[in-house]
């Protein structure tokens, strides 16, 4: 029997993962506190619910897929959340990127409901939620993972199970650390190289097949020499996972050098009003540092 999915958050991400499942037959009972989001998702096939609760009453496996930790517990532990209308055997899963602290607290709650639980958040930006190529990393059960398998069957390309519940939100913050870094090199790269007369092309083609290359820089060298910043992922929320990283090294009590000095750059980034920019802005940064622009 093909289960009844319920989807939680219908943004930039959500809305085309709920899609998704919806082309490829599942029956999808969705919910956004924005209106016109629900209704776009709707017009594609989905059933409307007035809110997470009677999202989960009618769904086997409720998604959420919000911004940050509080939205996620007010959209599965609040008044009216997916907590509230799940049964006893149901499984929810938390594909939002937000503490993985806070995915063990939401977790508790759920067990203590006799609710199964997932945290599973995502890379791929908006391409992968519309191509349903994202990478999936997973914490919780085996058994609730092989639940969920043939759903992230179809939002991604892959999915890995890393652990138990919150391995799935510690592994996404070490996938964002190091996206942000290498963006924070490649742009210092760039300027250094155009500083000094060369062109970043061909600096980009010259060196994107030795061992500095990365799907990174593939990425996100072309928009930074195009000047094309418009966002497959924003920097304000770049900012959001990095202060996550950052608020649990000091729950864990380790120094994040190289992640403390990005959390500063995208934050100061995000205060002088680019947190719409694509991540690939961190670029503006080093330039207005150096007093260079880097383009073809």
């Amino acid at each position: 029997m093909v289960e009844k999915i319920g989807f939680i958050g219908l943004g930039i991400m959500g809305s085309p993962m709920a899609k998704n499942l919806v082309e490829a037959g599942y029956e999808v009972t969705a919910y956004d506190i924005i209106e016109d989001n629900l209704n776009k998702v709707v017009t594609a096939g989905a059933k409307k619910a007035c809110c997470a609760k009677e999202v989960s009453e009618n769904s086997d496996i409720a998604i959420t897929m919000v911004q940050n930790s509080p939205q996620s517990e007010a959209a599965i532990l609040g008044d009216e959340g997916a907590l509230s209308g799940a049964n006893e055997g149901d499984l929810i899963i938390d594909m939002s990127s937000i503490s993985p602290l806070v995915s063990q607290k939401i977790a508790k709650s759920c067990k203590n409901s006799g609710v199964n639980f997932l945290d599973a958040p995502v890379s791929g930006g908006e391409p992968g939620a519309i191509e349903g190529t994202l990478a999936i990393m997973v914490g919780g059960t085996s058994t609730d993972f092989e639940r969920a398998k043939p759903i992230f069957e179809v939002l991604g390309a892959s999915s890995v199970l890393c652990g138990e519940i919150g391995a799935g939100n510690f592994t996404k913050l070490a996938n964002q650390m190091i996206v942000g870094a290498n963006i924070h090199i490649l742009a210092e790269a760039l300027t250094l190289t155009s500083k000094a007369g060369l062109d970043p092309e061909t600096v980009f083609n010259a060196i994107k097949g030795g061992l500095a290359g990365s799907n990174v820089m593939n990425t996100k060298a072309p928009m930074m020499f195009n000047r094309n910043f418009n966002p497959g992922f924003r920097l304000e929320l770049h900012l959001k996972d990095i202060t996550n990283a950052m608020e649990t090294a000091n729950e864990l009590q380790i120094p994040l050098q190289v992640t403390a000095n990005l959390h500063q750059v995208l934050k100061t980034l995000v205060l002088n009003g680019g947190g719409k920019d694509d991540h690939s802005g961190i670029l503006k940064f080093v330039e207005g540092q150096s007093g260079v622009e880097v383009k073809k």
